[in-house]
């Protein structure tokens, strides 16, 4: 027997150490993320759980309904990350968890269910596709940040000696003056990208939310901060949602030595793993993270329509008017861009 229910404020704790001891779960399951949401972008978020007949959870999704004043928009496990939709002890869980979100799309005219499933994918990867695929870059940490140091090549090592040879220092902490400094440099850089950029209310409701499982790095040039970084936990692993550097300063490494201060953090913390986030398929980003160790999984997305079929998306038509967008957006002046950037962004859900 499985029941399937909406979650409720007296299982909240149940959930979360569901999502704890979970071997696939990410830090962007806990309740945590529901909580940001609601606060700050006003979504409805559907958190369903199942349960055994001794009213155990052997499965849970979480999903927010991504709703525009113009459009229906989507059910999606979840937005604003990479990874979030069904935990589940087994496959016959998982798909029930699966039928009653499609069922709540089609009696509410959702069109469609996107389950962004942090669970492996049972296929794996092609390196000669066309586009190339979307991957999750994962690490696993050794016993000590020593030897995650020492397990390093020569020449990453002496690129992260270099920023502190160009005078840069770091800092970890979650007070205000942090937070001010990670969003001066993240707004910046999220203009540059011509991408909009989140509320700075969403990341203080994050560091609300998180609590003991949420940590900022700053990277100081002469007392500037140049880039910044947040990493969140749960159990023994940690995730890199957010990170930025000013590019007036690239020269001095601060990228080098901000991965570093988060790794050995999470390191020194306990976590065996370590989620650098989505990357394209031998594309920069993947090949920033991939010298740190970090080994590719094919992301595991499913977007289904009201009656629960599949759907394959075509990427052509998106790209060109995100291209046009974006070299529009980045125009824009920085402080511009912060006022309108929320009020877009809340409706991105990636």
């Amino acid at each position: 027997m499985i029941n399937i229910r909406l979650v409720q404020d007296i299982d909240f704790q149940n959930w979360d150490n569901y999502v704890e001891h979970h071997p696939y779960a990410s830090a962007y399951h806990q309740i945590a993320w529901k909580k940001s949401v609601e606060y700050v972008y006003k979504h409805r978020c559907y958190y369903w759980l199942a349960e055994n007949e001794q009213k155990n959870i052997i499965g849970i999704l979480p999903s927010v309904w991504v709703k525009s004043p113009i459009s229906k928009g989507s059910l999606c496990a979840l937005p604003y990350c990479d990874v979030g939709g069904v935990l589940a002890n087994d496959d016959e869980i998982e798909q029930a968890l699966i039928n009653e979100a499609i069922k709540y799309c089609k009696a509410n005219n959702i069109p469609t269910f996107d389950n962004r499933s942090s669970m492996p994918s049972k296929l794996d990867f092609d390196h000669k596709s066309s586009p190339a695929p979307k991957v999750r870059m994962l690490i696993s940490f050794p016993d000590t940040s020593d030897e995650l140091f020492a397990g390093f090549k020569s020449k990453l090592r002496s690129q992260i000696r270099k920023a502190g040879k160009n005078g840069l220092t770091a800092s970890t902490a979650t007070d205000s003056a942090h937070l001010d400094a990670f969003y001066n440099v993240f707004a910046r850089n999220m203009r540059d990208l011509g991408s909009p950029v989140h509320a700075k209310e969403w990341f203080q409701e994050i560091i609300n939310a998180y609590s003991e499982d949420i940590i900022i790095a700053n990277i100081y040039s002469e007392g500037k901060v140049i880039g910044a970084g947040i990493v969140l936990f749960v159990g023994n692993k940690a995730c890199i949602p957010w990170a930025s550097t000013n590019a007036d300063y690239n020269k001095l490494a601060p990228n080098m030595l901000l991965y570093w201060t988060l790794l050995k953090f999470a390191n020194d913390r306990g976590c065996k793993e370590f989620d650098f986030g989505r990357s394209t398929l031998g594309e920069g980003t993947y090949r920033f993270k991939s010298q740190w160790g970090a080994e590719p999984q094919l992301l595991n997305w499913q977007k289904f329509d009201i009656n629960g079929q599949p759907i394959t998306e075509s990427t052509g038509d998106v790209s060109q008017l995100r291209k046009i967008v974006e070299q529009t957006w980045r125009k824009l002046p920085v402080g511009l861009s912060q006022f309108l950037g929320p009020k877009i962004r809340r409706y991105i859900s990636l």
